[in-house]
């Protein structure tokens, strides 16, 4: 988890006297100023609370997950909701799991694997109502903990002292600071921040586009901003870090599955490692773009890739990208797609989902990736990622989870809308 190790995103304002004041009375001027900061727990008192609490509303959703019929929503660092979706038109939100720190999950024989800042925590879902911690990996991954010293995972990991101090939540504080706009003074207001975090037979379920967790087989694969990490969970309840490969210092988003195959986006590319020999990471091919954020999809033949604008990752182009990987160690282009500003994507069948910024969903019929043709566009949303299975695709978007049947690709209509409270 992370730990702050000294009081953290308290305001600092630093007033700098250049010259001598004119005394001269001004009409002053008014601002306004925003800032946070954390509420701490001890690491027991966190972990304990780490089971299912009463389900709450959804403020900032993240990533999803399906299993069976239950949805698992991430909500931004701040835990796990779990929707009962038996009924697509009607889901209903059974409960949440407080998990300070957690963006991503994954799920395999009842086993959900999560990240608390830096370290991999492993839930009994047998029932959803009664979720309960049965495995607490410390620094699993140690680019989430920013203050807190730690090993190598190949080496010896410290103990942690309970006194250990995790961020929970924030408070936020406004203040209004009134000054004369003399031109002989500067004023500089600083944030000082400790952290950029704010505001049988087995069975796995299925993640979205934007994720950073996987699962294949016996090996749960997740990845950093430059590293793919490799943890044996023939155990689930047990999970073993085993290896990690750097990907050329790239900046990685997303990891996606498909068959013996992890497909990774990053800003500059899409990176194919081939994982036969379950945790042993062999890189197998490379699709070079232009610089973008970049999540990817695949199938047998092909892989197709969003590119966006607009964020950290930099770039001028927001396009879709189909590539032929039917040669894995040398994928090429097949065609560009222009976009307006475009997240994740799912697919089933020859049925293809864009998340696509302010346009919404767009629904392709990709039967030929030389040529794309829309099915359908569905507006009144900015929707974020989408998984598409068994004719169900669930969206998140800005303003909550989706739902739509595309059964009949040429009347796809909404089931359910679980809303912002």
């Amino acid at each position: 988890m992370k730990r702050h190790l000294m009081s953290v995103l308290q305001l600092g304002i630093t007033v700098i006297l250049t010259a001598f004041l004119s005394g001269c009375d001004k009409e002053k001027v008014t601002r306004s100023y925003t800032w946070y900061t954390p509420v701490y727990r001890t690491l027991p008192e966190v972990r304990a609370e780490m089971k299912t609490s009463p389900a709450r509303p959804v403020k900032t959703p993240g990533k999803i997950y399906i299993y069976h019929n239950y949805i698992f929503l991430n909500e931004f660092d701040e835990g796990i909701h779990i929707f009962d979706n038996t009924n697509p038109s009607s889901p209903k939100n059974i409960a949440f799991i407080p998990i300070p720190g957690n963006q991503e999950l994954a799920v395999r024989d009842n086993v959900l694997f999560t990240d608390s800042y830096s370290d991999l925590v492993s839930f009994d879902i047998s029932d959803p109502k009664a979720v309960t911690a049965i495995k607490f990996t410390d620094n699993a991954f140690p680019y989430r903990n920013a203050f807190y010293s730690y090993t190598a995972l190949n080496g010896t990991r410290p103990s942690i002292p309970d006194s250990i101090k995790v961020t929970v939540s924030w408070i936020r504080h406004d203040t209004t600071v009134s000054y004369n706009p003399s031109p002989n003074i500067y004023y500089d207001f600083i944030a000082m921040s400790g952290s950029s975090a704010q505001p049988g037979k087995s069975s796995t379920g299925q993640g979205g586009s934007m994720a950073r967790f996987t699962l294949i087989n016996d090996y749960l694969y997740t990845v950093s901003t430059s590293e793919l990490y490799a943890f044996n969970i023939a155990n689930p309840r047990e999970p073993k870090y085993v290896n990690k490969t750097v990907i050329n210092n790239q900046a990685i988003e997303t990891i996606y599955p498909f068959k013996n195959k992890l497909f990774i986006g990053s800003n500059q590319g899409m990176f194919i490692y081939d994982v036969s020999t379950p945790g042993n990471l062999v890189k197998e091919g490379q699709f070079v773009h232009a610089r973008s954020c970049d999540p990817v999809i695949a199938d047998d033949t092909r892989a197709w890739v969003t590119l966006r604008t607009g964020t950290s990752c930099g770039g001028n182009v927001n396009q879709l990208e189909v590539v032929n990987i039917e040669n894995m160690a040398n994928p090429t282009l097949i065609k560009q797609y222009g976009m307006t500003n475009p997240y994740g994507l799912g697919k089933e069948g020859n049925i293809l989902f864009v998340c696509d910024g302010k346009d919404g969903i767009k629904v392709y019929d990709a039967a030929d990736a030389n040529d794309l043709k829309l099915i359908k566009r569905i507006d009144g949303m900015e929707p974020y990622d989408v998984i598409a299975s068994n004719n169900i695709a669930l969206v998140v978007a800005k303003d909550g989870l989706y739902q739509f049947d595309y059964s009949n690709a040429n009347n796809i209509r909404l089931l359910s809308k679980i809303g912002l409270e």
